[in-house]
């Protein structure tokens, strides 16, 4: 009876352990189920593109050109020998060209334009719109880069661990026309073993300036949780979210300016006249000072309240009318005991689905998409979707009144309901997934894909594609 008890219990079980496991080799068109948005069937195509086919003019010269060689070192990733790696600078139009060279990182390495809205072929995630980038091998990206903002790259083969040890970067792209009298100073937060950084440096960063010195900053957060920017010294104002421009950006003091993982967050703020310093605290003990040489600076800000981009800033059109939808989803994110890939644990699902079983939203060029993002799984989540920016029409009922909120990476807590809303502008196979990237390795993984649009690559198979 004892045997048949166990059998009885244990049977189910390595049933559904089986069951989980995915194949050695399998296409992200091929997973989970379709979700047309409140279609009852596919929309009518023309024909079918691979995504090797969506790039920028090949015959067009490139304006920016970059070798990046990424290697393998005792403890982290490099690229040029450094970590973060340098920073790409553009102006808005340039058609940029980065050559990859993996030296030596075992497992390939490929590079994710965060926040920039590539042609799909140049996404740089392994398995879906490209190969790993095997050591000894090379692959060069192309796109123009026609969005002015801060941006940033990082590899995705393996990145839950590639981007913690250091494949990592920079990218701002510039206004054709810079504001005179701004100095830009970028502020890419990073934590190393434990250890918080601010373009790689632990501590204090001093930026000479003079009194009454006006400063851009760039805050890139680049790691796995939502950062704080606090300002003390001098009001300041937030003038851009994940490369948008705010509309009407109000000055502000005593108040914290929430960047989830993977965002982005441009602060404008001025020296005062005094000759005194301003300290912008990012990331645990690491912190920016700017003002003269020697000028004092005061303690670290605790400000009370945050900012909040649903009321900040003034509101403008937004060129698209989200209350006519074309298709409409539901993103919503749980935790469940089961089987991944043979493994049980507690998973993170999609609509009640474990990986690889979630959903594929599906939508034609041109659709405007509205999808309610809840999350209901015990833990916050920056979910960051690939090729587009959505704009945040809600928070948990309530309407944003502020600045077009525009967003890549937007941090769902736990609790919270997002109705967001963009334009299918933008043809691919593309992620949409957790950016606290163990997450991600989890199963907190969906995609947007374009109907009509095919993929040559698969995760896993001999290029060993793993994007998480």
């Amino acid at each position: 009876m004892a045997c048949l008890g166990a059998a009885a219990i244990l049977g189910p079980l390595g049933w559904h352990a089986y069951a989980s496991r995915l194949p050695s080799a399998y296409a992200v068109t091929d997973m989970g189920y379709e979700d047309h948005g409140g279609h009852d069937m596919a929309m009518p195509t023309a024909g079918t593109r691979s995504v090797t086919t969506l790039i920028a003019d090949p015959d067009r010269p490139a304006d920016v050109r970059v070798t990046l060689t990424a290697r393998k070192e005792k403890d982290r990733y490099t690229l040029n020998g450094q970590t973060p790696g340098p920073a790409i600078h553009a102006t808005v139009g340039q058609l940029v060209q980065v050559r990859l060279v993996n030296e030596n990182v075992p497992d390939g390495i490929t590079l994710h334009w965060h926040g920039v809205d590539v042609p799909n072929a140049e996404d740089g995630v392994a398995g879906v719109t490209q190969d790993a980038v095997g050591a000894g091998r090379e692959h060069t990206y192309r796109f123009v880069a026609d969005q002015a903002g801060t941006f940033w790259y990082h590899s995705h083969q393996i990145s839950a661990e590639q981007v913690r040890q250091g494949l990592l970067g920079a990218l701002v792209v510039a206004t054709a026309a810079p504001v005179a009298g701004v100095t830009d100073v970028v502020a890419l937060t990073h934590n190393y073993d434990g250890t918080a950084t601010v373009n790689g440096r632990p501590g204090e960063t001093h930026v000479d300036a003079p009194p009454a010195r006006r400063f851009r900053l760039r805050v890139v957060n680049t790691d796995n949780g939502e950062v704080s920017v606090r300002v003390a010294g001098a009001p300041f104002r937030l003038i851009a979210i994940d490369g948008t421009d705010v509309s009407g950006p109000a000055l502000v003091a005593n108040v914290s300016v929430p960047v989830t993982a993977g965002g982005r967050a441009d602060l404008d703020v001025t020296t005062p006249a005094d000759g005194s310093a301003v300290r912008v605290s990012l990331s645990g003990a690491a912190s920016l000072v700017l003002g003269p040489a020697g000028a004092p600076a005061p303690p670290p800000a605790r400000p009370a309240t945050r900012l909040d981009p649903l009321t900040y800033g003034s509101n403008r059109p937004l060129g698209f009318d989200p209350a006519r939808p074309d298709r409409q989803f539901r993103y919503d994110i749980g935790r469940r005991p089961g089987f991944l890939d043979g493994r049980p644990g507690l998973f993170w699902t999609v609509n009640g689905h474990l990986y690889p079983d979630v959903p594929m939203f599906m939508v034609t060029e041109g659709d405007v998409v509205r999808m309610r993002i809840a999350n209901h799984s015990g833990e916050s989540h920056p979910m960051h979707l690939h090729g587009h920016h959505a704009v945040v029409l809600s928070r948990n009922g309530v309407p944003a009144t502020g600045s077009p909120w525009w967003v890549d990476s937007l941090e769902v807590a736990d609790g919270d309901t997002y109705d967001i809303a963009f334009v299918a502008d933008n043809p691919g196979l593309w992620m949409d997934h957790c950016h606290n990237l163990p997450h991600a390795a989890e199963g907190l993984v969906a995609h947007l894909m374009y109907e009509g649009v095919t993929t040559p690559f698969s995760v896993g198979g001999t290029a060993g594609n793993e994007p998480e």
